[in-house]
């Protein structure tokens, strides 16, 4: 077995293990479950109110993923805006700290207020929450560019678009990966929010429901779909991340002629 499958079998072991401890403390502890349920009746509340569960599922995973994917393109726009000038650094830099420092819980009403209760405003939260770190990240690849780089373009004749698009976004898109690994979860948490605030469908509004009625194992019903979509999509940008940025990696198995 390699070292890279025995890491793996590892980490398997330790989660396993995880939820192994929690099943046994519960039964040990006589936990009821109003407080924590078991892995095991969570397991079976997921079978057994799958047909239920599954349309609220496709709900929050359809709305993240089209607020995370304009939160894509808007903080792309920002990022290399902010990152290439020196004057919107200035301007943009502080009113996008001041404005992501704002509880998201705050802005949905607003946007309720806007749009409407529904899809919009939980399409608007997650995009809202993917922004910054996607904005910060391509800021940083880009003002962290090499001049060297910029200098040897420079004088082979080439503009500023062409040294944008071919030294600094290439040595942004680990900065951009990186980022975009972070946003999808916290695209995820304004989803939830919103739907519990201002939707009638979707894991937040089904695990708000659940809990007004003291279904506390759909409840973690809802938080193992959550936690599983999110796993998911971090694992599809870490495929993609590792197809685009593979050159930024360093080889564990150099050999050494001679």
């Amino acid at each position: 077995m390699t070292e890279h499958a025995r890491r793996r079998l590892l980490s398997l072991l330790c989660i396993l293990g995880f939820f192994v401890f929690w099943e046994f403390m519960c039964v040990g502890l006589a936990v009821s479950e109003l407080v924590l349920p078991r892995p095991s009746a969570v397991l079976v509340t997921l079978v057994d109110r799958f047909p239920a569960i599954l349309p609220h599922a496709v709900q929050t995973i359809y709305t993240t993923l089209l607020g995370f994917g304009f939160g894509i393109l808007i903080g792309l726009f920002l990022g290399m805006l902010i990152g290439s000038s020196r004057l919107a650094y200035d301007v943009g830099y502080p009113l996008l700290v001041g404005f992501s420092s704002i509880p998201k819980v705050a802005l949905v009403p607003i946007l309720v207020l806007w749009f409407g209760a529904g899809t919009v405003p939980a399409v608007l939260t997650a995009m809202v929450m993917s922004v910054f770190p996607i904005v910060v990240n391509v800021a940083t690849g880009l003002a962290t560019t090499e001049p060297e780089l910029e200098d040897v373009m420079k004088t082979l004749g080439a503009s500023k678009l062409e040294i944008l698009w071919n030294v600094s976004l290439p040595r942004t898109m680990p900065y951009f990966f990186a980022s975009l690994k972070v946003a999808v979860t916290l695209a995820f948490v304004g989803t939830v929010i919103a739907e519990t605030v201002a939707s009638n469908k979707g894991i937040g509004n089904l695990m708000m429901i659940a809990s007004s009625n003291y279904n506390v194992p759909l409840v973690f019903a809802g938080l193992f779909v959550l936690s599983a979509l999110g796993v998911s999509l971090y694992l599809v940008f870490s495929l993609i991340e590792a197809r685009v940025t593979g050159w930024t990696k360093r080889r564990d198995d150099f050999s050494v002629a001679g």
